[in-house]
């Protein structure tokens, strides 16, 4: 799930690490691309095979300081909030990324603006 994948990367930050492994989920994987793109996260690989396959994230630092300062979880497994793209809007005045899950797939919420699409709000991060 995404909200252990984000806890153990911002605890890993907090902590010092240079990186962590996590198992390889399709979803998972996904939103390690976008923070990938997004300079959240220096690089993620996968490693293995089927059954064994695991994520291998190396953190960014800025400074000495973790790329990432917070992150909320808009949607949790109790609540799922949908929202169009006509009301998606900007994350911390355009310093952060907000993560929408549409029918296209995982995408930021500025991409699903420009392809009109709406779906289920994850996260914002910053």
């Amino acid at each position: 799930m995404y909200i252990d994948l984000l806890t153990k990367i911002k605890n890993a930050q907090q902590a010092g690490k240079e990186g962590l492994k996590v198992v390889h989920v399709k979803m998972d994987a996904s939103i390690l691309d976008i923070l990938v793109k997004s300079d959240y996260l220096e690089s993620v690989i996968k490693k293995g095979r089927a059954p064994k396959r695991v994520l291998d994230i190396k953190l960014k630092y800025q400074d000495g300081k973790g790329a990432i300062n917070g992150i909320k979880f808009v949607s949790k497994p109790s609540r799922h909030i949908y929202i169009g793209y006509k009301d998606l809007r900007s994350i911390k005045q355009g310093y952060g990324l907000g993560v929408i899950s549409t029918s296209k797939g995982i995408m930021t919420t500025k991409e699903a603006r420009k392809e009109k699409l709406g779906g289920e709000v994850l996260f914002e991060i910053w």
